[in-house]
Formats: structure tokens, sequence, C-alpha cells
């Protein structure tokens, strides 16, 4: 048996410093797992929180989304005939569609045809009315001078000349449709005839034109001026 020796024992045993040190990092490490089970016990009660505001802004966000919801589902029904529309399309046979496509062809022509038609009507009726127009501002500025020629030819000797002058004037009107009328015997009609004097006559029974003033003129059936007459009336 080894011989006890009292040196060697107390020189094994720990210095004080050193078990304060191993104690404080006991602690230290102590306090560490303590703090990180803390963390893991408070985290599971802030997740449900994240969960909440997702499904509050999913709630929103299907909010925003209803208002467009009619215009899609309306875009959605045209594309839908758009596909009716294509698919009886891609049903037909090569010569089926070479018809559909003349057809519509020939439709649309005829659609153009019937607007320029119409347009071609409009057009030459207001150039119809355009041209009465510049007729009528002519005769009446010429209207003081055929006056002046007719009575010439009623008080008055015309020479050759002259007749010729007023014979060219006469046929000018004709040929745009101005027509003259006005004549001694013809019956009084109030809607082409403008009295300018009533005279009692015992040989006639109704009104008649006794004497013509100033010769009436129309085209077609607008009166331009009225013919200006002396009227024979029955005695009562």
């Amino acid at each position: 048996m080894a011989e006890f020796n009292k040196d060697d024992y107390l020189n094994d045993l720990p210095d004080a410093d050193d078990l304060a040190a191993g104690a404080a990092k006991s602690s230290a490490a102590g306090s560490a797992a303590s703090t990180a089970d803390s963390a893991k016990a408070e985290q599971p009660s802030s997740a449900p929180s994240a969960e909440g505001a997702g499904a509050t802004n999913a709630a929103t966000e299907g909010a925003t989304e209803g208002k467009p919801a009619a215009k899609e589902e309306q875009a959605g029904k045209a594309e839908d005939s758009d596909a009716k529309d294509a698919s009886a399309d891609d049903t037909l046979t090569p010569l089926g569609k070479a018809k559909k496509e003349a057809a519509d062809y020939l439709e649309a022509l005829q659609r153009e045809r019937a607007e320029f038609v119409n347009y071609r009507n409009r057009a030459q009726r207001e150039q119809e009315r355009f041209r009465q127009h510049g007729i009528i501002d002519v005769l009446t500025a010429l209207l003081p001078a055929l006056d002046d020629i007719d009575r010439i030819r009623e008080h008055s000797e015309m020479d050759d000349s002259f007749k010729a002058v007023a014979a060219k004037i006469d046929k000018a009107f004709e040929k745009f449709g101005v027509e003259k009328f006005g004549e001694k015997g013809e019956e009084f009609d109030p809607t082409k005839h403008e009295a300018i004097l009533h005279k009692p006559d015992d040989s006639t029974d109704k009104d008649t034109v006794d004497t013509v003033v100033e010769a009436g003129y129309r085209i077609g059936d607008r009166v331009i001026r009225a013919a200006r007459v002396v009227v024979a009336s029955p005695k009562n």
C-alpha cells in the first residue's frame, strides 16, 4: 500500500477561483437556455396574427375585384359569341367558307350602293333647287324690261330687229322652264291672277280676265309672279 502524502493531496484539489468561474459559466448557460425557451414559447402567438392579416388582405382584394366582375362577365360573353362564330366557320367546308365570304361581300356592296343612290338623289335635288333659285333671281331682275317689251308689242309697231331680240329673250326663258301666262278672256284664278280692278260686265256670268296689265311667270308649279289683271265681273 502506497504511503499517503498530504502535500500531493492538497495540490490535486481545485482552486477556489476555478470553482467560481465554473459556477458563473453554468449560470450563463442556464440563462441563455431559458431565454431561448421563452422565445420559442412566444413565437406561435405571433403566427396567428400574420395569418389573420393575410385573411384580411384577401377579403379586401376580393371586394376590390368584385366591381369589374360584371365587365369581365360581359367580355367573356362576347368572347364566347366570337368563339361560337369561329367554331361555326371551322365546321364549314372550303366551298362553304367561300360562299359565306361572297355573301358577306355582296351584302356590304348592296349597302354601299344604296347609300350612294340616296346621296346621288339628294345631290340632284339640291342642284335643281339651286338652279331654280338662280333662274328666279335673273327673271326677277329682268321683269321690268320684259314688261316694257310687252307694252311695246301691244301699243306700237316693232321693227324686225327689235322683234328678233324679244323672241330670243322669250326662247331663252323657255329653255330654262320659265312659262309666261295671262291672257284676255280666260277665267280669273286667284292662285295665279292678281286683280288690280274689278268692273261690272253684263256679258259675262263669271269673273273673267278683261285686261292683262302685267303678264305672270312661273317655273313648273311655282308662280314667280302672278299676272296683274283687270277683272270683268257679272252684275248682281
